[in-house]
C-alpha cells in the first residue's frame, strides 16, 4: 500500500468512509505514513469480507489518470490503497477465524476417542513387552491370544479416532492458507491437547495415512517379529 505522506489522511478518509465496514472499530494513519486498522473479533460465521459494490459504484474512486489530474489520481489511489488493504487484512483474521470455528464443529467426540485409542496402545505395548519375559515362555499360546486381542482392539480405536481425524483433516485441507497453523487452530478452537494427535491428510473426501494405517504398519512390524522368533526358534 502507498504510504499517505501526499495527501492529507482526512481527505483520504473521507473518500473511504461510505465503504468502511461495520466490524471496522479503529482506522488511524501513523507516523510513517502507513495506515492501521483494528477490528471486531470475527467469530468465522458471518460473510466472507469483501469490498461493498458502493465501492466500485463511487465516482469518487474511479481511476483518473495522473495527466488528467494529478491531485485526484493521487488521492483516489491512495484511497484504493486503504480500502484494498483494509479488506484484505480483514479477510485474513476472518479466514482464522472461520478454520476455528469449523474445528469447533468438527472435533466432536475426538479427544475421547484419541484417549481410548491411547489406553488400547498402552496395552498393546504391554501385551507385546510381556513377550519377551520368562514368563510368557510359560503360557506362549495364551500370551500371544492376548497379544492379538490388544492389537484388535487398538486397531479399532485408531480406526474411531479416524473417523474423526478425516473430518479435521479436510478442515485442515480446505483452510490452508490461513495464517493460523494446524496445531494453533486446533488450540484457539479448544484442544490444545490435540499436538499430540495424529490426523493425517485429507483432501476432497480423501483421506490418507491415518491413524489406524500407523497401527497396521506396527501390528505388521509385531508379526514379521514373531514370525523371526518362531524360525529362529525351531517353534511353530
Amino acid at each position: 500500500m502507498r504510504d499517505t505522506y501526499s495527501v492529507p489522511f482526512q481527505q483520504v478518509l473521507d473518500r473511504i468512509t461510505p465503504h468502511l465496514p461495520p466490524y471496522l472499530r479503529k482506522i488511524e494513519a501513523t507516523a510513517y505514513g502507513r495506515v492501521c486498522f483494528e477490528f471486531a473479533p470475527f467469530t468465522g460465521c458471518e460473510k466472507e469480507p469483501a469490498k461493498p459494490q458502493s465501492y466500485y459504484d463511487d465516482a469518487r474512486l474511479t481511476y483518473v489518470a495522473e495527466s488528467e489530474d494529478q491531485a485526484e489520481h493521487r488521492i483516489r489511489t491512495i484511497a484504493r490503497d486503504v480500502l484494498d488493504d483494509l479488506y484484505r487484512q480483514a479477510n485474513k483474521r476472518w479466514q482464522d477465524a472461520a478454520y476455528v470455528a469449523e474445528l469447533r464443529r468438527v472435533v466432536r467426540d475426538a479427544p475421547d476417542r484419541w484417549r481410548a485409542y491411547e489406553r488400547e496402545a498402552k496395552a498393546l505395548e504391554a501385551a507385546y513387552a510381556y513377550l519377551r519375559t520368562a514368563e510368557a515362555g510359560r503360557e506362549w499360546l495364551a500370551a500371544i491370544s492376548r497379544l492379538v486381542d490388544a492389537q484388535d482392539r487398538t486397531r479399532a480405536a485408531a480406526a474411531a479416532f479416524d473417523a474423526r481425524a478425516a473430518d479435521i483433516a479436510d478442515a485442515q485441507y480446505r483452510h490452508l492458507y490461513a495464517d493460523l497453523g494446524h496445531a494453533q487452530a486446533l488450540a484457539q478452537a479448544g484442544y490444545p491437547e490435540a499436538k499430540d494427535w495424529h490426523v493425517g491428510d485429507g483432501w476432497g473426501g480423501y483421506f490418507r495415512d491415518g491413524l489406524a494405517a500407523k497401527v497396521d504398519h506396527l501390528i505388521e512390524e509385531q508379526e514379521r517379529h514373531l514370525a523371526k522368533v518362531r524360525r529362529l526358534s525351531g517353534t511353530t
